[in-house]
């Protein structure tokens, strides 16, 4: 999960939760040793596992540790041919020798060019090594396409065999999280209408969000895909072939002459409710790229503690974190021999597994069995684009409609004693309820979603189950007693960075009670009469699943 600012000033209150007859009473929570949650936390964020780097040594030892714990607690592996490993075939593109370069041709015949890197970033085709594309170029506004939102940026707009330019983010005013799916879903649009490649320019707001040279600090990172039974590299948008980001000047190159100027669609766009309208542009473009490409394995580890009861336990509950991180920095000029460059990943997600390993031991040592199945999901490379629960949302260990509901555990902030929990997704479906309910007898609340700007529902583990129909939520650590200010702290400095380690003050009483409501949480949805269910008439129960029973919102 990658947020890129934390939202302003912030006041939680609880979500009260419509009393719901079919949610179970939990039974009580076993009691969890903070002592035990740091032994976790402690092994995998240790530098001899070296940041758990998806292909890495250091993560397949993690996966091993993991697996290993799971068979200790009498667990029954969920993963491949009756094994712990759901073993995925990622392909990793880097940028070749030769960087990607952007070129656009005014309409009096003049022609600026950039390279990858500067004012240009171009994206690499996992399937498509070397690309050399010359295309003209239409404006589609956010180039958003969605009739549950009632919005078609490419009505009137002839796109086929052209490169697109679309808007950063969506338009303000939306709901955030059916807005970010939308967003998230760009380059499908433009390839169901034809396009071959897509650009994307700023708006006011994205530029703050997420300032250019933010971006320019990952622009060499490899991408990844897991690779199908195709032997491809799996892409939702096969007939984009080209993308590219712009900065300024490029971003003005591409609008000269064009009926409209950048400066007024951005003014527009700046709007609540602005959708500024798409055209066709007078200039054309040339985007060069190559890349080469290697196929690395890293697994899921999976395991399945079978339910109590005969009438329910064909049905399951996913408990999922991710076991990878992001491995080591590169080495940079006029580092010290003992700079530190381990990413060794403590909160961002060692604190996740542990909490889910806790949870998986209360269970299976629980003198009465949940009702429900539970699969306990430690996925694999969440930091390269969220790839192994997408593939194991679309190959799970049991048919995905037995699935009833998923809750994702994804970097608890565990540096001060939470009183609220945040559960992203927790407007679409009972969960919410369930959740509020679940976490009400220790003094937690839950609250909404504090930085909706940053579109969190979208970019954890949990999504990936959404988009397969089951309802989700990513549980977090709330705002609260003091949490917006480590929130904002731990974004701005150790996030994806080697100060995320046992050197920081982790409150390990609050791992322990953070492992006590996911318990809780757990055993609710396990138990219940009821499953969770979506809520009629809402968005993502809606686009994912139309046919599935629904409950009335409260």
């Amino acid at each position: 999960m990658k947020p890129a600012s934390v939202a302003g000033a912030f006041a939680a209150f609880a979500l009260l939760a419509a009393p719901f007859a079919t949610i179970a009473e939990t039974p009580a929570a076993p009691a969890f040793a903070p002592e035990s949650f740091r032994a976790t936390v402690s092994f995998l964020a240790d530098d001899l596992l070296e940041g758990r780097d998806t292909g890495s040594r250091g993560h397949e030892i993690a996966a091993r540790y993991v697996a290993s714990r799971f068979e200790a607690l009498g667990l029954k592996p969920g993963g491949d041919d009756g094994g712990w490993f759901q073993r995925i075939t990622f392909q990793q593109t880097d940028p070749g020798a030769t960087p990607g370069s952007v070129a656009i041709t005014a309409p009096n015949g003049r022609t600026q060019s950039w390279t990858h890197g500067t004012d240009v970033l171009v994206g690499l085709n996992p399937n498509e090594p070397a690309l050399d594309i010359t295309a003209p170029l239409v404006f589609v506004g956010y180039g958003i396409e969605n009739a549950k939102l009632g919005i078609d940026d490419y009505a009137g707009l002839d796109v086929k065999g052209k490169i697109v330019v679309t808007l950063r983010g969506f338009p303000q005013g939306l709901p955030s999280e059916e807005a970010a799916h939308a967003s998230a879903t760009k380059a499908q649009a433009a390839d169901r209408h034809g396009a071959i490649g897509m650009v994307s320019v700023g708006t006011l707001l994205s530029m703050k969000t997420r300032p250019w040279a933010q971006s320019v600090h990952f622009a060499d990172e490899p991408s990844f895909a897991w690779v199908g039974a195709d032997g491809k590299a799996f892409d939702e948008a096969p007939g984009i072939r080209i993308t590219a980001s712009l900065n300024e000047p490029a971003a003005q190159a591409l609008f000269e002459g064009a009926p409209q100027g950048l400066a007024t669609i951005r003014a527009i766009a700046d709007q609540p409710g602005g959708r500024p309208k798409g055209f066709a542009l007078k200039t054309r473009i040339r985007i060069q790229s190559q890349s080469v490409t290697k196929r690395v394995t890293s697994p899921n580890v999976v395991a399945i503690l079978p339910g109590s009861d005969p009438a329910l336990k064909a049905e399951y509950v996913v408990l999922s974190a991710h076991l990878d991180h992001i491995g080591i920095t590169p080495a940079k000029p006029g580092d010290k021999p003992d700079t530190d460059r381990i990413n060794n990943g403590a909160l961002d997600n060692a604190a996740g597994i542990a909490t889910m390993l806790e949870v998986a031991r209360a269970a299976a040592e629980a003198p009465v069995a949940p009702r429900r199945s539970l699969i306990f999901l430690a996925s694999t490379a969440e930091e390269k684009g969220l790839l192994g629960a997408d593939y194991y949302a679309r190959h799970p260990s049991v048919p995905i409609k037995a699935i009833v509901g998923n809750v994702d555990l994804d970097m608890p902030l565990l540096l001060y004693r939470f009183t609220d929990v945040t559960a992203f997704g927790a407007d679409h479906s009972t969960l919410g309820p369930i959740v509020a309910k679940a976490v009400a007898p220790m003094g937690v609340t839950l609250s909404p979603d504090p930085m909706p700007a940053q579109t969190i529902f979208v970019r954890s583990d949990h999504y990936m189950f959404v988009k397969q129909g089951v309802p989700a939520v990513f549980l977090a650590t709330g705002f609260a007693n003091g949490g917006e200010k480590h929130w904002e702290k731990f974004l701005g400095g150790a996030y994806h960075h080697p100060d995320d380690d046992m050197a920081q003050k982790i409150d390990w009483d609050a791992g322990a009670r953070f492992a006590d409501a996911n318990y809780r949480i757990m055993r609710a949805m396990a138990d219940a009469d009821t499953p969770p269910l979506w809520y009629a008439k809402d968005f993502f129960g809606d686009t994912f699943a139309p046919d599935a029973k629904k409950a009335k919102r409260p």
